[in-house]
């Protein structure tokens, strides 16, 4: 039997998401300690969805509900003939067995109704996640280690999808179960139905006893588990430091430890979760030892027939099984639960980069201008202190100073990453937080001492985010970044494919194409922050050649130890405990015997 796959949107459109996000984030800030209506109102747009699913699932299940019936039928016609025994079993299998054939049909449309929901909101919260980190500042990203936010759009994310099936697949099933036993129980015999009545406080009362502890034990697991997926990430990283270091074994150490104490975590979990269930299931097994204890003795008093043994019997543990099933979703919601608090760290952050309204320059010349800027994380630890300087366009600055004295929070400032917590910093006249900074960043190009590189061809790293660039435009960044003899001596060229980061090229291979995405850009303002620190004398000599095609009649800042890189800039700004304390090019603090001339001479 072939099936026809229905018809799913795979694109979730940017507009869906941004609603998305917008519905989570205002539902979050409306119920901050209720995570169950937060989920609850992301699905209220598919309503009808679900209420499709939820009519095709009694469908499908109601021969369950009638088998218990027509066995109780069959034997009670049997006990009692009649004349229409033949026919009371004919009719009665027919109906069960017409009821029974539906459910492949009534099953299919049932799952696909209630799949496309789930993996639409599965998709629209990853999408949202996406969106949303995009847009949350650096200094977010650096502070939540990105082994975290992997557990949270992956597994978080999964478990929320496992916790929306069983909201509104598995509990309105069972509870629409619950109501058909009772009510069929309830019109036959009215002290039985009292009988199962009795069980539903005794359930109620043990979710009750268990709730707090589920919940805290899955919440100390969730965060076990983002912390070490954050571990093992940058051990990951790592690994050729550690390696060259020989540390192997004290990493091995350090995570097995971090390992153990989540297998501890998860065994604290696992051992809460097996309370739970067994309690419930002693509870359940007792009570349907009693109901047919209590139905024998109603059928020995001929208060009931005997075929309703069977009836009530199976409608009981039926009705136990329901609620047993329902007691043991408590672990899975509790997981679910915090998954969605988890990923409301993220989606209710507020620590974004707003540009919204903001002025967003038709053309940028470069004048940079340092204002009296001054720059802290924690307030009596200054990164720079009344810092002036006077960037004019076309011009080729080179910082220099110790490590720590401020360069990297210079450069994040003239990016936008961060602001200055005194003082402006200009940007053709304008303080550059009232600029939309995605705008000017297009005006931009960073050549960072570690070269970004992604799995895909040479060519796609070079043009990454440009579309419909030209032969003619690539061949001329290729050029200018000292690249054609290598690209040619590639049996594939241009289109060779790189590994992760790409790490079958040399550095000085890899900064090149870093150094032709950026003259592919055509930027006004560039960045190179130690682009040429990690390399061999010939490969740096290869860069300077690219970095001087890349900076001519550009605005550019460089950060640089080495004498070749610095040596032909405009000015040079030397750096030190976050102010600026000598200004020139090379000569004119080569003469002055400062504090440049120190650094250069001890070299």
């Amino acid at each position: 039997m072939k099936l026809k796959t229905p018809a799913f949107k795979e694109q979730f459109t940017e507009s869906e998401v941004l609603a998305l996000e917008k519905e989570f984030i205002s539902t979050y800030s409306q119920n901050n300690s209720k995570p169950l209506r937060t989920l609850i109102r992301l699905y209220k747009r598919y309503w009808k969805e679900l209420l499709i699913s939820i009519i095709f699932f009694v469908i499908k299940t109601s021969p369950v509900w009638l088998i218990p019936i027509v066995t109780a039928n069959i034997i009670n016609a049997v006990v009692y003939p009649t004349d229409n025994l033949l026919q009371t079993v004919i009719i009665n299998v027919a109906v069960l067995a017409s009821l029974i054939l539906l459910n492949i049909p009534t099953h299919m449309i049932h799952t696909r109704y209630y799949s496309i929901v789930v993996r639409r909101v599965e998709a629209g919260l990853r999408g949202a996640m996406v969106r949303k980190l995009q847009h949350l500042s650096i200094s977010f990203h650096h502070e939540m280690q990105s082994g975290r936010i992997q557990s949270k759009l992956i597994r978080d994310v999964e478990a929320v999808s496992g916790l929306s099936v069983e909201l509104f697949t598995s509990i309105p099933g069972a509870i629409i179960s619950m109501l058909v036993y009772l009510i069929v129980v309830g019109f036959t015999n009215t002290i039985v139905f009292a009988f199962f009545i009795l069980c539903i406080p005794c359930s109620v009362t043990l979710v009750r006893i268990f709730r707090r502890r589920l919940r805290r034990t899955n919440s100390e697991y969730r965060v076990n588990m983002e912390n070490t997926s954050a571990s093992l990430t940058e051990m990951e990283e790592m690994i050729e430091i550690n390696r060259a270091h020989a540390l192997e074994n004290k990493e091995i150490r350090k995570e097995t430890r971090t390992l153990n104490y989540m297998a501890n975590t998860g065994f604290r979990l696992d051992m809460t979760n097996a309370l739970f269930g067994a309690s419930n299931w002693v509870t359940i097994q007792l009570f349907q030892l009693l109901c047919l204890c209590f139905t024998a003795y109603l059928a020995y008093q001929g208060i009931i027939r005997v075929g309703d043994i069977s009836l009530y019997q199976s409608y009981f543990a039926s009705l136990t099984a329901q609620v047993s099933a329902l007691i043991m979703l408590m672990p899975a919601i509790a997981k679910g639960l915090e998954s969605v608090s988890s990923i409301g760290e993220i989606l209710t952050s507020t620590d974004i980069e707003d540009n919204e309204g903001k002025l967003a320059l038709q053309e940028v010349h470069g004048h940079f201008q340092f204002e009296n800027v001054s720059f802290h994380y924690v307030e009596d630890q200054p990164l720079l202190q009344g810092l002036d300087l006077d960037i004019t366009p076309g011009e080729t600055l080179a910082i220099v100073g110790e490590s720590g004295s401020g360069k990297t929070t210079m450069l994040n400032l003239i990016i936008g990453f961060n602001h200055p917590t005194a003082g402006r910093v200009l940007l053709d006249g304008h303080d550059i937080r009232e600029l939309d900074l995605h705008a000017y960043r297009k005006n931009i190009a960073i050549v960072p001492q570690n070269s970004v590189l992604f799995s895909g061809t040479i060519r796609e790293n070079i043009t990454y985010g440009l579309s419909d660039v030209s032969e003619e435009t690539i061949q001329s960044a290729v050029d200018a970044a000292q690249l054609h003899d290598f690209i040619h001596s590639l049996p594939l060229g241009i289109d060779t494919p790189l590994t992760e980061h790409g790490s079958n090229l040399s550095g000085g291979q890899r900064q090149r194409i870093s150094i032709a995405r950026a003259i592919i850009r055509n930027p006004k303002v560039i960045i190179l922050d130690e682009a040429t620190s990690a390399l061999d004398s010939v490969s740096e000599k290869l860069i300077q050649n690219a970095i001087r095609n890349l900076t001519k009649d550009r605005t550019t800042f460089i950060v640089a130890h080495r004498l070749s890189t610095i040596r032909d800039a405009d000015r040079i700004a030397v750096i030190k405990q976050g102010r600026c304390v000598e200004l020139g090019n090379y000569d004119e603090l080569m003469e002055k015997h400062g504090v440049f001339y120190q650094m250069q001479t001890v070299r």
